[in-house]
Parts: C-alpha cells; sequence; structure tokens
C-alpha cells in the first residue's frame, strides 16, 4: 500500500474506462516533485488475473461505456484519491474518492472466479458492481453493506517482482499480467473459433438432411398431377361418400386406385388433389433453392474452418482472420452462455441517488445549468413518475407545457426558494424540447413548486395533478437549447 499512496494519494481522478468487461482504467492527474503527472490506474477483477497496477498510456475503451463506468463518470469525476488499505486479509483492496457526492470506496475483491470490483458508500454500501453481485457474491446485493466472505485466508507465495525496483513495481505488475491475459485470450479466441466452425457445420448438416427429407416428400407428391388427370377421367362415377376409385391409367392400361375424401363432393375432391399437386410443386422449388444456399454454406464453413488450420498458431495471423466478416458472424452468434451475460450484466441495473436506489430504466437525463443547479428530465412514464413523485424534494420546481404532452422536467434548486431565472429558462426549453411541441417557436410553460404536484390514487403512469404555480411565457431560442443540450451531464 506504501507504493500506492505514494504515487496517487492526493491525485484527482480525471477519466474512468473500461478496455474489457472486467478491467477498469482509471485516468488521474496529480503531483509529484513539483511537477504534473498523469498516470493511469489499472483495476481488473479477470479470473486467474485480478490485479491493481498502472500502464503508460490509456488503451482502447470498449465501443458503449458499461454500466459501471457509466456511474463512476456520473458520480467520481474530480474525485481525489484520499489512500489505500486492505481489508480481511489482503485480498481486498480499497481505495478512498472524496468527491463532491461525499467520500466512496472503489474496492477490488480477489476471489478467483468470484473476483469482482464494487462501490461502495462512505457507510459501505454496495451501490454500484463491475460484476453482478449474484454471479459472485450472491448473499450480498444493492443497497446492503459489504461484508468479507467467511473463508481461509490464501496461502503465501513466492515474490517473483523481487528484484523489481519501487518505481517500476506497479508498471512490472501490469506488464507482466497483460502478457498473460493476451496469451490466455488467444486460447479462449482458439476455442471459440474451433466450436463456432463445428456447431455452424454441424447445424447446416443437420438443415440439409431436413431439406433432403422435404424434397423426397415434394417429388413423391409430384405424382399428384396424374392422380388428378385420371380422377378427372371418372368424375362422373363417383358419389360423395366414396372412400377410392378406380381408373384407369392412360399410358399403361392398368388399373389405379385414388383415395378420396368421403366428406367432399367429387368436385371437391378433384380440386384438392390438383392444390395438392401446386402446393407439393410450390414446395419442391424452395426446397431446391434452400438446398443449393444451405449446401454453399456449409462449404463455405469447410474453407474457413481450413484457413483457421492455416493461421491458429499465429498470433497475428489468428487476429486478423477472426475479424474477417463471416467469421466474427459465427463468433457472435456461437458466443457462450456466460460470455453474453457477462456483456448483458457487466454493471448495476440500479444505482443510489440521494437515499433512493434508482432502477437505471427510471433515470432521469441530467442537465447542468451555467450556474451549477441540474435539470432533471424523466425518459418515459414510469420515470416521470419516479421522478416527480419520489426524486424531487423540497424547493425543487415542476414543468410543465400547457397543451401538449411531455416529460416531466424538474429544476433541482439546491434548496433555494428563488432560483436564477436562467436556469428557470433553461429548464423551460427542455419542457418544451422534451414535448409533442418541440418545434415550436414560442410556448407558454407552467412552474410550478413540487409540494403542489400530486398523483391521483389510481392514475396511470406519467399522470400527475398540479396547483398554483406560475406561467412563463416563453421565445425559444435555440443558442440557449443547444448550450443547455451540450451540458448533459454523464449517465
Amino acid at each position: 500500500m506504501p507504493l500506492l499512496d505514494a504515487c496517487l494519494r492526493g491525485h484527482r481522478v480525471q477519466a474512468a474506462s473500461q478496455p474489457d468487461v472486467a478491467t477498469l482504467v482509471l485516468s488521474t492527474w496529480g503531483h509529484a516533485d513539483g511537477e504534473g503527472v498523469k498516470q493511469h490506474l489499472v483495476f481488473s477483477c479477470r479470473e486467474g488475473c485480478a490485479r491493481v497496477g498502472l500502464i503508460p498510456r490509456e488503451p482502447a475503451k470498449l465501443p458503449a461505456p458499461p454500466a459501471f463506468t457509466q456511474y463512476l463518470r456520473a458520480h467520481a469525476m474530480n474525485a481525489e484519491i484520499g489512500g489505500f488499505r486492505l481489508i480481511g486479509d489482503d485480498r481486498q483492496l480499497a481505495m478512498r474518492l472524496r468527491g463532491r457526492e461525499g467520500d466512496h470506496d472503489l474496492l477490488l475483491a480477489i476471489f478467483g472466479r468470484k473476483s469482482n470490483i464494487v462501490l461502495l458508500d462512505a457507510d459501505g454500501i454496495v451501490i454500484s458492481a463491475m460484476r453482478a453481485l449474484a454471479d459472485t457474491r450472491p448473499e450480498l446485493s444493492l443497497g446492503t453493506a459489504w461484508a468479507s466472505p467467511q473463508s481461509r485466508p490464501p496461502t503465501a507465495g513466492s515474490d517473483r517482482f523481487a528484484a523489481t525496483s519501487d518505481e517500476q513495481f506497479l508498471y512490472a505488475i501490469e506488464s507482466h499480467y497483460a502478457s498473460e491475459v493476451e496469451e490466455n485470450e488467444q486460447g479462449r479466441l482458439r476455442q471459440a473459433l474451433d466450436r463456432s466452425f463445428r456447431k455452424e457445420r454441424k447445424a447446416l448438416e443437420r438443415k440439409l438432411e431436413k431439406i433432403a427429407r422435404s424434397l423426397a416428400d415434394a417429388e413423391q407428391a409430384v405424382g399428384l398431377e396424374r392422380s388428378g388427370e385420371l380422377l378427372k377421367s371418372v368424375l362422373p362415377q363417383v358419389k360423395k361418400g366414396d372412400l377410392e376409385v378406380t381408373a384407369t391409367d392412360f399410358t399403361t392400361g392398368e388399373p389405379v386406385v385414388i383415395s378420396l375424401d368421403p366428406m367432399l363432393t367429387p368436385a371437391a375432391n378433384l380440386q384438392r388433389t390438383f392444390k395438392r399437386y401446386q402446393k407439393a410443386v410450390r414446395s419442391l422449388t424452395k426446397a431446391g433453392a434452400q438446398h443449393a444456399e444451405v449446401k454453399s454454406a456449409c462449404d463455405d464453413v469447410i474453407a474457413l474452418q481450413a484457413d483457421f488450420a492455416d493461421t491458429a498458431d499465429d498470433a497475428s495471423a489468428l487476429e486478423a482472420f477472426s475479424a474477417r466478416a463471416p467469421v466474427a458472424r459465427l463468433l457472435k452468434k456461437y458466443q457462450p452462455k456466460e460470455a453474453a451475460a457477462a456483456s448483458r450484466t457487466s454493471g448495476p441495473t440500479e444505482v443510489k441517488v440521494g437515499k433512493h436506489m434508482v432502477p437505471l430504466r427510471l433515470m432521469p437525463r441530467r442537465y447542468r445549468t451555467e450556474v451549477g443547479l441540474e435539470i432533471w428530465v424523466g425518459r418515459n412514464d414510469a420515470g416521470n413518475d419516479f421522478l416527480t413523485t419520489r426524486l424531487a424534494v423540497g424547493n425543487d420546481l415542476f414543468f410543465h407545457l400547457d397543451g401538449a404532452p411531455g416529460s416531466h422536467v424538474i429544476l433541482r434548486t439546491g434548496g433555494k426558494k428563488d432560483p436564477p431565472s436562467d436556469a428557470v429558462l433553461d429548464a423551460c426549453e427542455l419542457a418544451v424540447h422534451f414535448s409533442k411541441a418541440k418545434n415550436a417557436t414560442r410556448a407558454d410553460v407552467h412552474v410550478v413548486p413540487i409540494k403542489n404536484v400530486k398523483k391521483p390514487k389510481g392514475a396511470k403512469a406519467g399522470l400527475v395533478m398540479v396547483h398554483g404555480g406560475k406561467t412563463v411565457h416563453l421565445r425559444r431560442m435555440q443558442t440557449r437549447l443547444d448550450r443547455i443540450l451540450a451540458a448533459r451531464a454523464e449517465d
């Protein structure tokens, strides 16, 4: 811990990103020996490679930040690093963050395949987790106090970095594990490619067998044309209720027995026979086209398997091969269930706002005014309800557009009874923008203290009743709207 404290205590968190679903990178800024220093701190909860270390530059990020990183960006940016400490037999490292929303602990818990990175509030309550708690600590949940697991402490191991200087120690850790992670990733990629090719080929071969059966059935049914022509020749002899009729084959002169539906008239039986024939012809045509298409796809997979065999031992060639469009499609299609679940649940499903645990789907959009106040906008009917009846408090103001439906808009006044007029106008702009009248050049916006907003019992989601307040006659300004939209806080 002394090394981490010496390197990072007093520095501030400037950015948070995830290069993968199990790794967090915090970019920090501070001073060392009188000079400004930017560093990149790595926390990883990857199985077999969980660690903390430093890297010289920020790595590539995931295309879309997972929910855990989004929460950190919204609530821990510019927080000061207050130090590091170990919790419970050196498997849990806590980093104290001191920000505008109070103190938090970013906790790296190293428990093998159940390793995780969690964010705790000042009271030790879990408010966010990188991996789903159900997969790592099912006895815990968001909103409960973090507790160390009841297990034996780890055994002492050898120090593989004994010869590394203190200045390079944290970088050496990350360098060592980075190569190990890369090697493991290549091994997993090879397994995933082999599994994907085998499953796809097996699926295509089963489809070919099914199509072959359909072709055989359709070819048999094509003979119905002959039955129809023969039935037509003896139709006057057929009576309703007959189970069959015998006709003479035009070519061979032999008798042919034709089955009938006793519930149908002779004409209806003839029509039914020709309809079945026409359906068989369509099925034969469709199955023939499908057979050619599936056979071509199967041949393509066989060719890809051959190419894979030529590149499997070359890391760079393997990476290029896996990036090919048809290969990437197969990898995605046969992604293991556990990997797919990890990508979906790599962050929390709810976050803490004040005293409330708010489901992510109900979290409002947040915008910061030039005077530092926040404006919150509901995302949907349920989100409107939660914002207006649960999150808005005290002297907060409620905004809604007269004569047109729209999102609930709340100006968080910070307890002020008379917030600045610029903040009020910003909120009015957002109330119009997030309404059915968003293109209006002028609008009347009703502004009501939140205490004057009530939800009638049994009313549908998003419906509230208001009384009192005042009306703002808003003349729209594109520059004002652009400014406040650009000041949206990270979700």
